[in-house]
């Protein structure tokens, strides 16, 4: 999936999710609470809370891959809603969630709106679909935001009980936890292979029309193939049981094994639903870095948006087979994965600048060769290749755009996240909401635009803070040889 919009939420930014001050007597309880949590129950918590969304999103994620290939239409725009629920969740639900149901139990009953996503992928039609996909939304929120407060409260204990800085300890809880969710991808996309997978008879009798695969797939095209023939019920039923068990039994692991906690709250947080942070996120929009961003934000949605329902849908499920996709995104996933562990430790030997131009030169190269490439089903390895290098570019833009909103914006984290939440969601939307709609080889040429849109704005954002930087620099030169002449 688009992983990204959710991942954003777990990095500890949304400060207005964090729960509310307790009262006196709550202080007790968060007292006695902190001082029987061993370092073993800590790790088993966090241990918890990392099988549980291994579980919930090896389904969701995967499911999400398939939603153009199998359920054409409804799918995308579903997915569409899904992230336009999420927005309005991010800003508003959380809070009062967290307050009402406690950190562990909004955990579980979050959950829930995944399963019923679920089920309505059994029978995939408009009324079922579409308000299931609200509900995953408008989920989604406190579900990430009870995550993060969860594992940032018992990092913070853990830290209190080893002696080590608290700031390590988070990074160190977070990397686990993200360890055992980055490889969802690689489970669920194995699922779907293996029961989507045809038999040799099957594949005989597939009839394999793939003149008009690739860029030049069109809505209003018929092509005289198979590949785009609906799933067999069967296969249909096996996928979504077998999903739906998944994200069962993860939800089941959280209730049962997890411990309930008390957390440390801010004394001037909201207690209930509350429009400060949607305010505070418009006004953020008055500073011209934010609106220079936007751009290169929304992208960072677009080709999220691109890989999830329109490469599965126009390259692999056209000229291979649905059974293809979730093998090809395996593939993506991980190394998607492998480069975002690695980003950080380049960046700090090349700098950030090069390394988003190697990413804005890749994709570019990867979107030319996706409108001149003619896929043929007796070559697979491209299929595999396109995939690797489009992870290495996405691992940039999901790491380093969010890297660079905390560097412009140290003392407005939550706004400014906010602020990267909303538009690269509105990038989802609007990829999701017109895949359905309009040829690939336009799709293609709208990301090449808004990509030099976004890159200009960059540069602009950079030219600036290397212009504050010597200013900064200048300014200390100065008060340094006064304080030297005084002498």
């Amino acid at each position: 999936m688009a992983k990204a919009d959710f991942n954003d939420l777990a990095n500890g930014e949304n400060h207005s999710n964090d729960p509310i001050v307790p009262k006196s007597g709550q202080q007790k309880a968060y007292d006695n609470v902190n001082k029987h949590m061993s370092k073993g129950r800590i790790l088993k918590n966090l241990v918890v809370v990392s099988i549980a969304f291994l579980l919930q999103f090896t389904a969701f994620q995967s499911l999400s891959n398939l939603q153009s290939s199998i359920n054409e239409e409804v799918g995308t725009v579903g997915l569409s809603v899904i992230y336009g629920a999420l927005v309005l969740s991010c800003l508003i639900l959380p809070p009062a969630v967290i307050h009402l149901l406690g950190c562990k139990w909004t955990l579980p009953l979050s959950m829930l709106s995944y399963i019923l996503y679920m089920f309505a992928n059994i029978y995939p039609q408009w009324w079922t679909i579409i308000p299931a996909a609200a509900i995953l939304g408008l989920g989604a929120a406190p579900l990430w935001s009870a995550k993060c407060a969860y594992l940032t409260e018992t990092a913070t204990w853990y830290a209190k009980l080893t002696k080590e800085t608290e700031q390590a300890i988070v990074t160190r809880f977070f990397g686990i936890f993200f360890f055992f969710f980055q490889t969802s991808q690689i489970w669920g996309n194995l699922i779907s292979s293996l029961v989507l997978q045809k038999s040799k008879v099957d594949q005989n009798e597939t009839i394999k029309d793939t003149s008009q695969c690739g860029a030049s797939l069109c809505p209003y095209i018929k092509l005289n193939t198979t590949n785009f023939e609906p799933i067999e019920d069967d296969q249909r039923y096996l996928l979504c049981g077998i999903f739906i068990g998944c994200a069962f039994l993860g939800m089941a692991i959280v209730s049962i094994f997890l411990d309930t906690i008390v957390l440390e709250r801010k004394r001037n947080a909201p207690t209930g639903l509350s429009l400060q942070l949607f305010q505070r996120t418009v006004r953020h929009w008055r500073h011209g870095t934010q609106l220079l961003l936007i751009p290169l934000t929304m992208y960072s949605g677009l080709e999220q948006a691109f890989i999830a329902a329109d490469f599965t849908k126009s390259y692999i499920t056209c000229t291979l087979g649905v059974q293809w996709v979730g093998y090809i995104m395996i593939c993506y996933g991980v190394c998607d994965a492998i480069f975002s562990f690695l980003t950080g430790f380049i960046v700090k030997v090349v700098g950030r600048v090069p390394i988003f131009m190697f990413a804005a030169i890749c994709q570019f190269a990867l979107k030319v060769v996706l409108l001149m490439w003619k896929p043929d089903p007796n070559e697979v390895w491209p299929f595999f290749l396109i995939a690797v290098g489009w992870g290495l570019c996405d691992a940039v833009w999901q790491t380093q755009i969010n890297a660079l909103y905390g560097c412009l914006y140290p003392r407005k984290q939550e706004e400014a996240f906010a602020n990267y939440r909303l538009w690269e969601s509105l990038g989802f939307i609007i990829a999701f909401a017109y895949s359905a709609e309009i040829c690939t080889y336009i799709k293609l040429y709208v990301l090449i635009g808004v990509l030099a849109l976004g890159l200009i704005g960059y540069g602009i954002v950079e030219i600036k803070l290397k212009v504050k930087q010597k200013q900064s620099a200048d300014i200390e030169t100065e008060e340094t040889t006064e304080d030297t002449k005084k002498y």
